[in-house]
């Protein structure tokens, strides 16, 4: 598999990289142990985690895998911290919160640092400064590699990344973790730019638009899908209302025309798009990454990029980059 750099770092990861938010819950030991096997084995090497996905069982998971399976050297380990489970405050980007979760990460982890290490969301409580300063710490000390944000929004991707360019000794944003999807393009309005300008690599999440860009749910919702799930039907529910059928048809007549499938025609787009370093795909079967690690042979041709270009192009307002309508 093809590696490309994070951002303006030394840092190569596969640009594919292996989800791992149902480990530990949904998907079990052994399930795990095959996906990351036939992962490694395709020439994979970015795990993407998080200290909240399955309360911290997918960590423990990785720790087995790795000792068991899988050298950690081989390995790129992402993994997030900074989600709580409160109700009144759902981040917490305070230093001392970050660096207790960072340590209890790595011993989930088995490991003394992480490769990439990221802020799960932006803490609007808690001055961004403080936030960063917890990466610069998390790099100094050697807990970790590489430092990355999540899920922040134009301003505060650029004003992240301008504070840490601005002042000596401080830790550049290695990458930003975004959803991107053909049902999901809203990063194009001000967060992709940002990233672009200062050099920030796009891990691109949910690039299959959570499942619904693989045609599943076209007919209905499959018991064994994640839309079924009790824990993520309402992360699927968002996209499947008219706009995303319009798209999930025009991207199955585009497979069709190429001999190839919604799934690997969706993931080759958002792989291919300027900016992304990789894109994360979780799967639920070893037959369901097999399909999309096949997508590393493909890439569109221009007339087929361009009318999926077209069929899910987002509105940009004023005063968005580029902006189309009032």
């Amino acid at each position: 598999m093809e590696k490309r750099h994070l951002g303006r770092t030394g840092l190569q990861v596969s640009r594919l990289g292996l989800g791992t938010m149902t480990w530990g819950r949904d998907t079990d030991e052994q399930e795990a142990a095959e996906q990351l096997k036939e992962f490694v084995d395709a020439g994979g090497n970015l795990v993407d985690t998080a200290d909240v996905y399955a309360d911290g069982g997918a960590e423990y998971l990785i720790s087995r895998l790795t000792d068991s399976l899988v050298p950690r050297s081989e390995l790129v380990i992402a993994t997030k911290a900074g989600s709580v489970p409160e109700s009144a405050r759902r981040f917490d980007g305070s230093r001392g919160h970050l660096l207790a979760a960072l340590d209890a990460s790595l011993r989930r982890l088995g490991t003394d640092y992480v490769d990439l290490w990221q802020v799960h969301s932006f803490d609007p409580v808690t001055p961004v400064e403080e936030t960063l300063s917890a990466l610069d710490i998390a790099v100094s000390s050697g807990r970790a590699r590489y430092v990355g944000v999540c899920d922040f929004s134009g301003w505060q991707l650029a004003k992240s990344a301008a504070w840490q360019h601005a002042h000596h000794g401080r830790v550049p944003l290695a990458g930003a973790q975004l959803e991107y999807s053909l049902l999901q393009r809203g990063i194009e309005r001000e967060a992709l730019p940002a990233a672009l300008d200062a050099g920030v690599g796009v891990l691109a999440g949910s690039p299959l638009g959570r499942g619904v860009l693989t045609g599943k749910y076209r007919h209905g919702v499959p018991q064994d899908s994640r839309g079924a799930s009790p824990y993520l039907s309402g992360f699927v529910q968002p996209y499947l209302g008219e706009r995303s059928r319009r798209i999930v048809d025009a991207l199955a007549t585009a497979a069709d025309g190429l001999a190839s499938t919604p799934l690997a025609v969706a993931l080759a787009w958002v792989r291919d798009r300027p900016g992304v370093a990789s894109a994360l795909v979780g799967a639920r079967t070893v037959a369901q990454l097999q399909s999309a690690l096949s997508v590393e042979a493909l890439t569109l041709p221009d007339e087929i990029r361009g009318a999926l270009d077209d069929i899910s192009s987002p509105v940009h307002h004023y005063p968005d980059q580029g902006w189309t309508e009032l």
